[in-house]
């Protein structure tokens, strides 16, 4: 019976390790773990549904300062680079569909924002805020930066994967 119990037990373990490992982890130099994310007015986007664009995933929330400072200038690379196939997607952490949409309104931010339950944040270990993620029109990541970035390291990144 022990050693029923001890099988019984490894096995577990063995299907609990590879379930953990399922979960894919954002690595630069790797291709991005696709998601589908409700939008902030609606609706869902899937990453796979961007493939062929650069994308510029921005991680924020609507009381993180840092975010709101930066938000007109990403919006404003939006603008400039949507011709070369820019896609900003704003990604807000961990708070309803009203705060982000209200966030996207008070900036005037041309592009969406989806509302994160937590599958992005672990995706991409998400522990503080802002982060920057730029991923290739081959889908794969380029860039992760975790903190507020200076405008002229947002465009040398974005200017990197268009």
């Amino acid at each position: 019976m022990l050693k029923f119990r001890l099988a019984l037990t490894c096995i577990a373990l063995l299907v609990s390790a590879c379930s953990q490992n399922s979960k894919q982890i954002a690595q630069v130099a790797k291709p991005a773990p696709d998601w589908t994310q409700p939008l902030s007015t609606g609706g869902t986007l899937t990453l796979s549904s961007l493939r062929g664009k650069p994308v510029y995933l921005n991680f924020f929330a609507t009381w993180c300062p840092p975010c709101k400072d930066e938000a007109p200038y990403i919006n404003t690379l939006q603008k400039q680079y949507a011709s070369r196939g820019l896609q900003v997607v704003g990604v807000d952490e961990l708070e309803s569909a009203p705060q982000a949409e209200s966030f996207r309104k008070q900036f005037h931010l041309v592009y969406p924002a989806v509302v994160d339950n937590g599958t992005l944040q672990a995706q991409y270990l998400i522990n503080g805020l802002p982060v920057h993620v730029f991923i290739g029109r081959d889908g794969v990541i380029r860039k992760i930066v975790a903190g507020e970035m200076a405008h002229a390291e947002i465009l040398r990144a974005v200017r990197s994967i268009l």
